[in-house]
């Protein structure tokens, strides 16, 4: 399936209001087409038909710009099914639904799935690339109300990130894309990264508030250990003779 243009087409009149949106849509559209070590200031205004250091009006830098970038394609993923597809009636369907949202925008938009998987997310409990409060709230809630502990909800997010991280990140890299962090410099600004634990509103979601503490353990030995456990069985059931 070809890939959908993010670019917004140039109104009649002449060129379009620079806005924060658009920067971040053309900076997605351009990672796209080029790739993101192609990606400076200078290049992006070129691409609005503007001078960069009109950019600087709505975008901080290169750290906002990423951040902003990053953020755009998380809030792209889908957490709640639509009621027509009766997937949310259990919970192996709303997790088929989930998983299959994060991966429609992985490949939609190879070049740029690795920064969300190598930007510190908002809180260092929050796990790519279900790294929005607003996904985590809504995913473990959902897990809850489908009759799990509050416990068992927080250690399937868990496993399930680690599923869907490894697995994308080397479908990506299948296609030629690189993992690494990026290294090349976007631009001369030094803005800070406002994505600090400390300032993290959670109090519009009460879930993620409840079980921050659970959140924030660390069982990262035991977690290895079961799910090497489980792919081992697993393995067993496939080939056994």
């Amino acid at each position: 399936m070809p890939r959908e243009r993010e670019s917004a087409a140039e109104p009649a009149g002449g060129r379009r209001p620079l806005s924060r949106e658009l920067i971040v849509r053309e900076a997605i559209a351009f990672i796209d087409d080029e790739g993101i070590t192609a990606l400076t200031m200078r290049a992006l205004a070129g691409r609005l038909g503007v001078e960069a250091m009109s950019l600087y009006r709505y975008v901080n830098g290169r750290e906002d710009l990423l951040e902003a970038v990053v953020g755009s394609l998380v809030e792209r993923i889908e957490v709640a099914p639509p009621d027509d597809e009766g997937l949310a009636a259990n919970w192996h369907g709303y997790l088929q639904w989930l998983a299959h949202s994060v991966r429609d925008v992985a490949l939609q938009h190879p070049a740029i799935f690795p920064l969300v998987a190598t930007r510190h997310p908002a809180a260092t409990w929050l796990r790519p690339p279900l790294r929005s409060v607003r996904i985590v709230e809504q995913f473990l809630t959902t897990l809850i109300q489908h009759g799990f502990r509050e416990e068992q909800a927080v250690e399937i997010y868990r496993v399930f990130t680690s599923f869907l991280l490894g697995q994308l990140l080397l479908e990506v890299a299948a296609r030629g894309e690189s993992t690494a962090p990026v290294q090349v410099p976007l631009d001369e600004g030094d803005a800070d990264v406002p994505n600090r634990d400390e300032e993290l509103d959670i109090a519009r979601f009460p879930t993620v508030a409840r079980l921050r503490s659970l959140l924030s353990e660390d069982h990262s030995q035991a977690e290895f250990e079961r799910s090497l456990e489980a792919l081992l069985d697993r393995l067993d059931l496939l080939f056994a003779q």
